[in-house]
């Protein structure tokens, strides 16, 4: 077993809040011009539903990857409002799409929380190569700190080249335990001596890397069943929050992964990374509307600090909001 900190445990920086809605909007600009070019002043309306503006917005919608089956569920929930006439007293058509918006993601707005007891609370993070979910862990551990939670990182992704060494560098700049073993080592094997170690020091959370699953490949997804059981031997009492990390670019292809990983491990949250880099921004709707399951984070940006809690008010203003 390796382990490195180090000894200075200043947390990081918070970053200043009135930065984080810019930074948003800002994150949100390539999915926002993919909506919204063309059409703004027809959204302006006052309440004149017809079916070009119906098939231009199913276009864009689908461009920007909201999926067919909650697109049809937008559309739909508009033509009844202007059926009931209620567009005028809800301010106009954009008004009334981001009603509907927030009837989609209200339900799946749900901050993560981490109980009194037992110790330590684990968080268990997985995903496909590539998704962002080491960087994530890196970002999620400074998050914490900034809490005043004391946090151990577990380095369970043995498999990828240099993942061991991306989670220490990650340590090292939060100043925070990486627990670790060699290439190619059993990733039960170090969430389990992650685990005994943060409760022989009191560490309140432990935020475990495991491989990027290919989420076809049966065996590697039978090893994540195999980590869930470990830390079930470890505490019965202990309930893991199992954090899919999706990359927001690949776009409807983030639904199957859900499904797949569900299935395999049962997926407690999502955190969305890759915002700031794709016009796809629009999953984010169809993982709300089909799979019902938590948004706990989104990534907006490669910074430490552009990691936010998902917050579906902010993220629609900032969606609808004009590009300066």
């Amino acid at each position: 077993m390796m382990l490195t900190s180090d000894p200075d445990k200043q947390a990081p920086a918070a970053a200043p809040a009135g930065n984080l809605f810019s930074r948003l909007k800002r994150g949100l600009q390539r999915t926002h011009a993919v909506l919204f070019t063309d059409i703004n002043d027809l959204l302006s309306g006052g309440g004149d539903i017809d079916q070009p503006l119906l098939d231009r917005l199913e276009e864009h919608l689908l461009m920007a990857d909201v999926g067919v089956k909650t697109t049809n569920r937008m559309l739909e929930a508009l033509a009844e409002r202007a059926k009931r006439k209620d567009l005028s007293a809800t301010g106009g058509i954009r008004q009334a799409m981001a009603d509907i918006m927030q009837e989609i993601l209200a339900p799946v707005e749900q901050s993560l929380h981490i109980p009194g007891s037992p110790r330590p609370f684990v968080i268990l993070v997985i995903g496909v190569n590539g998704s962002g979910k080491t960087t994530s862990i890196g970002k999620l551990a400074a998050w914490f700190l900034n809490k005043n939670y004391t946090v151990l990182l577990a380095a369970g992704d043995t498999f990828r080249a240099a993942a061991v060494e991306q989670l220490q560098t990650w340590g090292a700049r939060n100043h925070v335990p990486v627990i670790a073993q060699h290439n190619g080592g059993d990733s039960a094997a170090v969430i389990f001596d992650a685990l005994q170690s943060a409760r022989a020091q009191g560490i309140d959370i432990v935020i475990a890397d495991t491989a990027g699953r290919l989420h076809t490949h049966t065996g590697l997804m039978d090893e994540l069943k195999k980590i869930r059981r470990v830390i079930t031997k470890f505490d019965p009492q202990v309930v893991p929050e199992c954090l899919l990390v999706l990359d927001a670019g690949t776009g409807q292809n983030a639904l199957s992964q859900v499904k797949l990983f569900n299935e395999a491990i049962g997926v407690t949250g999502l955190l969305l990374t890759k915002l700031d880099g794709t016009a796809k921004g629009g999953v984010i709707f169809a993982l709300a509307g089909e799979t019902g399951i938590p948004i706990r984070y989104i990534g907006i940006g490669e910074q430490q600090d552009d990691l936010q809690a998902f917050s579906s008010n902010d993220f629609i203003k900032a969606l609808l909001a004009p590009v300066s």
